[in-house]
């Protein structure tokens, strides 16, 4: 079990669990989103309840809702130990200059995810708490959880919170798609051009889908 422990308590075993917990909610963004985009239907948030109601007593999904609130504490956790130690090796001065060559998202990732991680608890809170622990209105047999987020979404200073999260999560993922790659060794110059496209593409992708979610229901009100 010796690899185990070096794997959580060393930099580099740190990195590369950093590295496959955030391509592992690379995918899970993507999967978000597509079922997010359900909201944007003009059935009275038909689907998106259905949706929603699925995910919440599928059995398979829900130990995997599991499995990926660990992963992503997991993910939170080391990377606040890495940003501890590099932080206590430059010393409290920063005597370590960053390079000019650093993007603003390599030289603020630690910043990013805590942006990132307070948005995802009060995200949990509003959504998936009240979904599973507190009473909504129900239509056709289920929770009118549509009801709830286009509530939210009529509120302009939840809508820019919300457009303000999403686009630091897309400068996290600028830096941390290629930068992941890189820690597992996977990179190589013939294909350095393919990874870096592909997730500045998913970064806009994601960023600009979840971005139009709030925005047009709000233009809806």
């Amino acid at each position: 079990m010796s690899w185990i422990t070096n794997l959580l308590t060393s930099s580099i075993g740190r990195k590369v669990i950093m590295s496959l917990t955030g391509l592992f909610f690379v995918v899970f963004l993507i999967i978000h989103l597509i079922g997010n985009l359900q909201l944007l239907a003009d059935d009275g948030g038909t689907a998106f309840n259905h949706y929603a109601a699925f995910m919440s007593h599928n059995g398979l999904i829900q130990g995997m809702s599991w499995v990926i609130k660990f992963l992503f504490g997991l993910h939170a956790v080391q990377g606040m130990l890495l940003w501890r130690k590099n932080r206590a090796a430059k010393g409290q001065k920063y005597a370590v200059k960053v390079t000019n060559n650093t993007s603003f998202a390599g030289r603020n990732m630690a910043l990013l995810g805590m942006l990132i991680l307070v948005f995802l608890v009060l995200h949990m809170w509003d959504f998936w708490f009240k979904m599973h622990y507190t009473e909504l209105t129900t239509v056709d047999g289920v929770k009118n959880l549509a009801a709830l987020v286009s509530l939210k979404f009529s509120q302009p200073l939840y809508v820019g919170w919300y457009v303000f999260s999403m686009i630091v999560l897309g400068f996290h993922l600028w830096h941390g798609f290629g930068s992941a790659f890189q820690t597992l060794g996977a990179r190589h110059p013939k294909y350095d051009g393919l990874i870096t496209g592909t997730g500045k593409f998913l970064s806009i992708v994601l960023t600009l889908g979840f971005i139009a979610i709030p925005i047009i229901m709000y233009l809806k009100h």
